[in-house]
């Protein structure tokens, strides 16, 4: 049955530390959390299911290196308790960068999930720092969790670790209905690359005012993004979806398009030979509709030729 979400990516930049509030506590974070009460309030009028921030959202922009230890320690917890205080007033789920200390003392570069009540739900902690990252003490993570909502499972990357096959072939496996972004790095067409390797929604919430935050669908395509003129984007997306090769399939999804109707949708994005096929229906899950018609799943697919590939390697001497 059709699962929409609405989800809000809020690529907005943090803004420069102004010289003033360099020595008042107070007003650090005063100016940090009102900037995003602000943000945030741009896109409540459409009810978002989940808001997303980009990572280190409460980092300000031109920060002294020697400053870092001190505002971090100073501002974790109240920043957390500002945004707890948000979910939990529009009935909503907020993801957001931030850095975060471990129980060992050490500090991660994470990425939080918020509940609709504004409980914490999720962490994930990058795993892949950059040098200067470890250089302010930063700690490389090790998993790749997946947060279970009421509108499906929720995986993480940040920034960097979109460069590394490690973290996406772990997500590959897990299956996460939609990936969430939070960067200051673009990453360009392996935004598009982990939607489509992962079959998933992806969502990239780019914290720099010159990069487009973007959504993508499960085969890679666009869905919506941000502007130069708007740096928040808005678009629900609907993860009751599976992506099917047209191999052995194009009759079975002709017969489920004549008898669903409206209640399917069937999207190709060229060249790939394969296509996205979701529930728009309010009784029927696309799981059970290709069961129906017994179309296989691209994985499915891949795997059973990959199969026959050894099998008959196996009966064959190499050459």
């Amino acid at each position: 049955m059709a699962r929409k979400v609405k989800i809000s990516s809020l690529g907005i930049q943090p803004p420069f530390l102004q010289d003033e509030a360099k020595n008042s506590p107070e007003k650090l974070k005063g100016d940090i959390i009102g900037f995003w009460k602000n943000q945030i309030e741009i896109v409540l009028p459409d009810r978002p299911d989940l808001i997303v921030l980009p990572e280190l959202c409460d980092y300000y922009t031109g920060i002294p290196h020697e400053m870092f230890a001190w505002y971090r320690d100073m501002l974790s917890d109240e920043f957390l308790n500002a945004l707890q205080q948000i979910a939990k007033a529009n009935s909503c789920y907020i993801a957001f960068g931030t850095t975060r200390k471990a129980d060992d003392g050490t500090w991660r570069n994470a990425a939080l999930m918020l509940d609709r009540n504004g409980e914490l739900i999720g962490q994930y902690n990058k795993n892949h720092t950059v040098v200067t990252e470890i250089d302010c003490g930063i700690v490389c993570g090790t998993q790749a969790p997946v947060v279970q909502c009421d509108f499906g499972s929720v995986g993480f990357a940040i920034c960097f670790d979109l460069n590394f096959d490690e973290l996406r072939l772990k997500y590959k496996a897990l299956g996460p209905d939609l990936l969430l972004f939070p960067s200051q790095y673009h990453g360009g067409l392996m935004q598009s690359y982990w939607a489509y390797s992962c079959r998933t929604h992806f969502v990239g919430c780019v914290g720099t005012d010159t990069l487009p935050s973007e959504f993508y669908s499960p085969v890679g395509t666009r869905l919506a993004t941000s502007t130069n003129y708007c740096q928040t984007v808005t678009h629900t997306v609907n993860l009751d979806c599976v992506v099917v090769h047209l191999d052995f399939n194009v009759e079975k999804l002709t017969a489920l398009k004549e008898k669903y109707g409206p209640d399917v949708a069937i999207f190709d994005p060229g060249q790939l030979a394969c296509v996205l096929v979701t529930s728009e229906s309010e009784t029927v899950s696309i799981q059970e509709m290709v069961a129906e018609f017994e179309i296989e799943l691209l994985d499915d697919y891949l795997a059973r030729s990959l199969e026959q590939h050894h099998n008959l390697r196996s009966r064959h001497t190499p050459n």
